[in-house]
């Protein structure tokens, strides 16, 4: 496997486990009939895969990125996987609204990164 930059390692392995933490918070969502101690133990097991990405992922990005920028592109991450997750799995439509507000998110985010001279 060759070696991939810094940011791309970070970044697919915060997208990975995002995907992960998606499911573990939100995924029961469409087994209301299951016991609730039953959906977070499953919620628990899912979630443990989340923390084997997340971790390593701000260990290595840190230093090529301050904890501030890791925690805004987790954020936003997480936001886009959760818009698809949202329309896709629980077949929940997003509104204009939700999309000004994760457009004013996204602002956010660019100041964040944004070097000021």
């Amino acid at each position: 496997m060759p070696n991939l930059p810094i940011p791309v390692v970070t970044i697919g392995l915060l997208l990975a486990s995002n995907i992960f933490m998606t499911f573990a918070w939100y995924g029961h969502l469409k087994f209301k009939e299951s016991a609730l101690v039953t959906v977070i133990l499953v919620s628990w097991g899912i979630a443990f895969f989340e923390y084997v990405l997340q971790v390593p992922a701000n260990r290595i990005g840190h230093g090529h990125f301050s904890a501030a920028e890791l925690k805004t592109i987790q954020e936003v991450i997480t936001l886009s996987v959760f818009a698809v997750f949202s329309v896709l799995y629980l077949k929940e439509p997003l509104s204009w609204n939700h999309l000004v507000g994760f457009a004013f998110i996204a602002a956010g985010a660019f100041f964040i990164f944004h070097k000021w001279a």
